[in-house]
């Protein structure tokens, strides 16, 4: 294939990443994973280069915190401004204006007809661990219900609401008491005698049996969800599902929070991902794409909730930040002047034709799926049996990397390839990335026959 964008001249790592890779590795825990073993010299859009010189197309976007591209002359430019008048004062020191505007216009995006506050924080994680203090405070109750196969962080809150074990949580117990998993729906591994109306039926069922057997719903302060779950391999819930599960909420006196930390900013299609299901979170989380790669995140509340706190039981040294605040604000220039939510329709749409071309071509793709432009190709060693085919993602990512393709691995199963490029990523660029991946698909059942 001719190449226009991604360029690799070096085996990787190349000789200045390599030099790097033995410092890193004389100084940072191997605990601190990476994906691929090259260090970044600069990024624009959806373009990476490396410290060799050897040049990438980008579609994991650091896993999803870059929808509106790498270093986009708008945040740069705000950036900039930001740091010739202040970097800090502390939020609850002295106030600052971005924090006052950024809020005020989140709070106007986000679903829900009622009066939302929005407070800032850090990180994903951290927006958790406050959802969840907001949403007990508010509630009077302890225990917090997430969903097998979700993803919340690696504190020890967000560890525990974490339905995965492996890297997240083993051996890292004891975890935080009154935190239970509700069983989440998996529309490609359902019993082949059940059709997906069915199977949510019988799921949902299973939810509403939870209450029975693992907790008093009158113990419930609220019920966690991400509207597309992204580490177990972007699993598309049905509305039905959602829908179902926050009415059980509304019965039952249960704060229904959303966890929009991967799938927010227009990563859908929408700036929230909650929109496509017709539901209107008591609390969201947010962080990654919304600040375009600088440390901030957020939660948005109804009014009440959010009010359940009393002074100083919220917040932090670095909360808010204003570069975050200034580079949030930047993103939703964007957003709104580049049509970013009709942007990734239109790459999710390409990119699921591509996918519907390789399932045809390749037998060991099970599924594919997404919502938007968060896309999945899930891998197997047969589609009768589904057994996961996890060694062979495995290499497929890495010739992807050898031939100039930065994507991720996810799933359940350790079994999917997950796209998150940059919204911005040109029509050629994508089209070009898509063929390095089908080339690399190709390239390991050749060598595997062989």
């Amino acid at each position: 294939m001719n190449k226009q964008f991604a360029h690799v001249k070096t085996e990787l790592p190349g000789p200045k990443a390599k030099e790097l890779l033995n410092r890193r590795h004389d100084v940072v825990p191997q605990g601190v994973s990476y994906g691929i073993p090259t260090f970044v010299e600069s990024a624009k859009g959806a373009l990476l280069k490396d410290v060799d010189g050897n040049q990438f197309i980008d579609f994991a976007g650091a896993i999803g915190c870059i929808n509106v591209g790498h270093s986009h002359d708008t945040v740069i430019d705000a950036l900039h401004d930001q740091v010739d008048k202040y970097l800090h004062t502390g939020f609850n020191v002295m106030m600052y204006d971005p924090y006052i505007e950024f809020a005020e216009k989140i709070a106007a995006l986000a679903p829900g007809s009622f009066t939302k506050k929005v407070m800032f924080l850090n990180s994903g994680a951290e927006a958790i661990e406050n959802a969840v203090k907001i949403a007990r405070k508010s509630t009077g109750r302890q225990a917090v219900v997430s969903f097998s196969g979700g993803f919340h962080g690696r504190t020890l809150l967000s560890m525990s609401l974490t339905g995965k074990v492996k890297p997240y949580k083993y051996e890292y117990g004891p975890f935080a008491p009154e935190v239970y998993h509700a069983p989440y729906p998996y529309a490609y591994r359902r019993p082949d005698s059940m059709s997906e109306e069915a199977y949510t039926d019988f799921m949902l069922q299973q939810v509403e049996n939870f209450f029975i057997s693992e907790v008093d719903p009158s113990l419930v302060a609220a019920f966690i969800m991400e509207p597309v779950q992204g580490e177990s391999g972007f699993i598309v819930p049905s509305k039905a599902f959602v829908q179902g599960v926050y009415e059980l909420c509304k019965q039952h006196g249960i704060l229904f929070i959303a966890d929009e930390i991967q799938t927010g900013f227009g990563r859908t299609g929408k700036y929230f991902a909650t929109e496509h299901y017709g539901v209107e979170p008591d609390l969201i989380t947010i962080s990654k794409s919304m600040a375009a790669g600088l440390p901030i995140s957020g939660v948005i509340g109804r009014e009440e909730i959010m009010d359940a706190a009393r002074p100083g039981e919220l917040g932090g040294t670095y909360c808010g930040s204003p570069l975050g605040c200034r580079a949030g604000l930047a993103v939703l220039e964007v957003m709104e002047k580049e049509n970013i939510n009709e942007r990734a329709e239109t790459v999710g749409k390409r990119v699921m034709e591509k996918f519907k071309q390789m399932y045809d071509q390749f037998d060991v793709i099970g599924d594919y799926r997404g919502l938007g432009a968060m896309c999945a190709l899930e891998f197997v060693k047969d589609r009768a049996s589904k057994e996961p085919e996890k060694e062979l993602t495995g290499q497929i990512l890495k010739q992807a990397h050898q031939r100039g393709l930065i994507a991720l691995k996810a799933g359940v199963y350790d079994n999917v390839i997950r796209l998150l490029m940059p919204l911005v990523i040109t029509d050629k660029q994508l089209e070009e990335g898509l063929n390095i991946l089908e080339e690399s698909i190709a390239s390991v059942l050749v060598g595997a026959k062989s």
